[in-house]
């Protein structure tokens, strides 16, 4: 029986604290073989990758992971109860992990875990308290803390469980694997260098948020002092090439335009827009020439910045509701990015396992004998993705990646 561990990642762009991440998991679990999923060109907080996923497949199999697949686009840039639901069901459907390992600014799992049952059984008590705070006009998170808190009535003890973004992912990874009845493992590697947000450097460790603001600023620092090596090399030379979306700022035009296009009955069909907020967006976009103002304007104490640019992503990339709603409904397919000779074996333990499951190796036979028709969907809305990405680059930009890239094998 192998011991095969899960991970899932943005690796944006892949650091030495993601490096550590998976040498402690590896530990910890003693894993024979690691599977990464990974977000593909855009990102679950409403933003860009810095280089595109095929990048970050090789920046991740030459730092320690044997197979990496890719979350579609549609999960990819989801609140995060979608984004860690469908990782999870990624994972799941694989049947051959067993444990899954995510980084998180707790150290205690069992507390993690307490928070996730709450969220998964939704006692009426706690509905009822949500319900009250909601009333008040807090944002859905802000809500759903202070309810938290006041349900589980142990200020102390689950004070910053929900305020930060590893501990809320970690607790929607535990809800996942509650709803989905799922056999994983989960443990826990405590983020100890820097945070998430963190955008000064300390010592060897940098923040994927440092590193890109870097980058954004074009700020003359020897960035191998905080990424492995191989990871390096290839971001540099990304970089040196003009390969690179620093961040979603660079579509802001694109994205004006699409809101300014748009009906407000069109607006009000993107994910996440509530209570007239495409009012809201429509004013914003008639009147503002950057996505800073137009965020400024947007954003309330109801409707968080990483809400309203998640919404600026769907209407960039034509994401509906209804797509979303799809979504929910199903197991992913499995993409593969890329793999090296451990993960070659492991394809074919998959393939073994669970002979039914859709793996992509090439986009034109998949399109060619899928009959799914959300998959079709979703597989269109991962190329229109990559083509709206490409549009970023300095240079080279070709669309149709996902027919013409080789999937990385190292």
């Amino acid at each position: 029986m192998h011991n095969v561990l899960g991970i899932i990642a943005e690796y944006n762009p892949f650091h030495n604290g993601h490096l550590y991440h998976i040498q402690e998991s590896i530990k910890k679990s003693r894993a024979d073989y690691t599977v990464a999923v990974i977000t593909g060109n855009f990102t679950q907080r409403g933003d860009t990758s810095i280089v595109n996923k095929w990048a970050k497949a090789e920046m991740a199999i030459l730092n320690g992971i044997d197979l990496v697949l890719e979350l579609p686009v549609i999960y990819s840039i989801s609140s995060a109860e979608n984004f860690a639901d469908g990782a999870i069901k990624t994972l799941d459907s694989l049947k051959i992990v067993n444990t899954i390992s995510f980084g998180s600014e707790s150290s205690d799992i069992d507390i993690l875990e307490e928070v996730a049952d709450v969220l998964y059984k939704e006692p009426e008590q706690y509905t009822v308290i949500l319900n009250h705070e909601l009333e008040k006009g807090l944002s859905f998170p802000k809500a759903r803390e202070n309810a938290l808190l006041m349900y589980l009535n142990n200020v102390r003890k689950y004070v910053n469980v929900l305020s930060t973004p590893n501990n809320i992912l970690a607790v929607e990874y535990l809800k996942s694997i509650k709803k989905n009845h799922s056999n994983l493992t989960p443990i826990s590697i405590k983020r100890s260098k820097v945070n998430y947000n963190d955008v000064k450097l300390k010592g060897n460790f940098a923040s994927g948020t440092a590193i890109r603001k870097l980058i954004f600023e074009q700020k003359d620092f020897n960035l191998s002092q905080v990424m492995p090596e191989y990871s390096h090399n290839i971001l540099s030379n990304k970089l040196r090439n003009g390969q690179y979306v620093p961040s979603l700022d660079t579509f802001r035009k694109e994205i004006i335009y699409n809101l300014r296009k748009m009906s407000l009955k069109e607006i009000s069909e993107l994910p996440d827009v509530t209570e007239g907020l495409e009012k809201t967006i429509k004013l914003a976009a008639n009147s503002c020439n950057t996505l800073n103002e137009l965020i400024s304007i947007a954003k309330s104490k109801r409707f968080t910045e990483s809400r309203i640019r998640r919404i600026l992503l769907y209407s960039l990339l034509g994401i509906t509701k209804q797509d979303m709603i799809a979504s929910k409904k199903i197991s992913p397919y499995i993409r593969v990015l890329g793999f090296n000779d451990k993960g070659k074996e492991l394809l074919s333990l998959i393939s073994y396992k669970n002979p039914k499951l859709d793996i992509i190796t090439s986009v034109k036979r998949f399109e060619e004998t899928n009959k799914n028709k959300t998959y079709k969907k979703m597989l269109e809305k991962d190329i229109f993705s990559t083509n709206v990405y490409t549009l970023g680059y300095k240079s080279d930009s070709l669309s149709n990646l996902d027919y013409t890239k080789k999937i990385v094998k190292i």
